[in-house]
């Protein structure tokens, strides 16, 4: 009987182990852009470990948190033209994950029912383009994260300028 409970509870360590192997090897290959939905063992370890938000970046000023957002969705509009890619018409959820200095840790993304339809696959390399050669304007002394709506043309200009005039 001693030896069975001592199996059973060598079995149970056994399997924990071999789970917890599993993600943190599903953490070490996690690359820097993909959609909700994939990874979702390390994207819920990623959203608990980045749990600085943007908002207590910004102060917890939400006018300076809503300014930093649009910015960063004109750069990628920006780039998008420099690259000549079109996102034009692409309504997205982006989880942002930024590393202390502002570099951008993972970019996850999915479309809206509403977006343009495309080859997501592209918009995924675009954006893995975009995370390779951007750093945010703010940092942090731990990671931090964003999740929110994301239109293009997002017509930031337009809003920064409404936010600052109120």
């Amino acid at each position: 009987m001693l030896i069975i409970k001592h199996t059973t509870l060598l079995l149970s360590l056994m399997l924990c182990f071999f789970s917890i192997s599993a993600q943190d090897k599903e953490d070490l290959n996690l690359p820097p852009v993909f959609m909700i939905g994939e990874y979702e063992l390390a994207y819920e370890s990623m959203v608990v470990e980045c749990s600085d938000h943007l908002l207590s970046v910004c102060e917890e000023s939400m006018d300076s948190a809503y300014i930093e957002w649009l910015l960063m969705l004109k750069d990628i509009e920006d780039y998008s033209n420099e690259q000549s890619f079109d996102i034009r018409g692409i309504k997205v959820w982006l989880n942002i994950f930024w590393n202390p200095d502002g570099t951008i840790r993972h970019l996850v993304f999915y479309p809206k029912p509403n977006s343009r339809n495309m080859d997501f696959e592209e918009l995924r390399q675009f954006f893995l383009q975009f995370v390779d050669q951007y750093t945010f304007k703010k940092s942090n002394v731990n990671c931090f994260s964003h999740y929110g709506s994301a239109k293009f043309p997002s017509f930031a200009e337009m809003y920064i300028q409404q936010c600052k005039q109120n």
